[in-house]
């Protein structure tokens, strides 16, 4: 690696909070060799704090599903608009779009139209749903990075130039975890039996999936009393959304916390997810899981459609089979999650399992993943 003096500005545009990790990760190891680098776009706190500029917050492009973004659609438009002219009149010598893809796809070819590089970092499902977006994103972008090794396959196919790099959490995040000692920090016991509750970062997740989670565990807890709950909010929005939402369950030994999902996830025995990126850190974490979610119903009719795989969650896409429960929608009542996630605790075995399958999916993502990212970034970069 060569360290650079000329100054570098890219312009990135990261949507919600796992691709403000992953912007992170890429600008630490970018400014190794470029120490006088210029981020700006749209950023979340962890690449702010490395001095990433934001023009807008980036919970402004926080929304979930295919109906509810369309309420919103004059201002993310608007946003859209304004991005693409600044970037057109302040060209960076490369823009990078982190996941997003509804957004920053249209936005990258609009900016690589004007002459600039376009990378996007964390491919779009195009795999699994709207599998005609592979032409649009080969014209909008120069470069794609994938986290998972089938994508990239995927891209190569379709002559698109990719780089698979792994994931950055597979990299932070060690073979084996320290449950006992996140056990005593959270104030847990080692025979303590701990569930952790994770509905989801995004305001429209917690409102669907909170109140579910919590119905699901009284339902564990009525036919398992000795069962304590860990609830971590993704941010202070989600912590006063589920300190609401547990008003009526004064009942249930639930721990609230504002973040901390990395310490929640190592010190449960088994966890109940929303289905995303969280349940990559819960399968890195090798703690057995159920996968829940739930959408607006129009938007899961639309979407369970167009879907060109049987399975949503990380795990299972990465497997290529069905490691952990799936439960969705109509059939994610209660009583359902409640089954499933009792069954980890009555069949010890079916933990084992899974926790060996996950110790092999680590290492297989475990490559450096945000240096390898840099790498691509310069390669990049030389070759305009």
């Amino acid at each position: 690696m060569t360290v650079n003096d000329k100054p570098l500005r890219i312009g990135v545009v990261a949507g919600e909070a796992s691709g403000d990790i992953l912007g992170a990760g890429l600008i630490a190891a970018l400014q190794k060799r470029f120490p006088q680098l210029k981020v700006e776009g749209i950023a979340g706190p962890r690449m702010l704090a490395l001095g990433a500029s934001s023009l807008f917050p980036m919970e402004r492009l926080s929304v979930m599903g295919l109906v509810e973004p369309l309420k919103r659609l004059p201002e993310l438009l608007k946003i859209r608009r304004t991005l693409r002219q600044h970037f057109i009149d302040n060209p960076p010598d490369l823009f990078i779009g982190i996941d997003s893809p509804d957004f920053n796809l249209a936005l990258e070819g609009a900016i690589k139209a004007a002459g600039i590089p376009t990378m996007h970092y964390v491919s779009p499902s195009v795999w699994a749903w709207r599998r005609g977006r592979i032409k649009k994103i080969a014209r909008a972008v120069d470069h794609m990075l994938t986290l998972l090794p089938f994508e990239a396959s995927f891209y190569r196919e379709h002559n698109v130039p990719v780089t698979f790099v792994g994931h950055p959490l597979a990299d932070e995040i060690p073979l084996q975890v320290d449950s006992i000692e996140a056990r005593r920090e959270l104030g847990f016991g080692q025979d303590d039996q701990v569930v952790a509750l994770l509905p989801g970062s995004r305001g429209g997740e917690v409102r669907l999936l909170g109140p579910l989670f919590l119905q699901t565990a009284r339902w564990c807890h009525q036919r398992r009393p000795g069962l304590k709950f860990v609830l971590p909010a993704a941010n202070e929005q989600r912590l006063a959304e589920l300190k609401t939402q547990l008003e009526g369950y004064a009942d249930l030994p639930v721990t609230l916390l504002e973040g901390n999902s990395h310490q929640a996830l190592a010190a449960a025995d088994s966890v109940l997810i929303a289905s995303g990126t969280a349940t990559l850190e819960t399968m890195l974490l090798k703690k057995p899981m159920v996968v829940a979610y739930k959408m607006a119903t129009l938007s899961y009719a639309i979407f369970s459609r167009m879907l060109h795989t049987p399975w949503v969650s990380l795990p299972n896409l990465l497997a290529q089979r069905e490691l952990v429960p799936e439960i969705l929608q109509d059939d994610a009542t209660p009583e359902n999650l409640g089954a499933a996630l009792l069954q980890f605790f009555d069949d010890p075995l079916l933990s084992d399992r899974l926790q060996r399958e996950f110790d092999d999916m680590h290492q297989q993502l475990r490559r450096n993943a945000s240096e390898r990212a840099a790498d691509a970034v310069c390669k990049l970069i030389e070759h305009q």
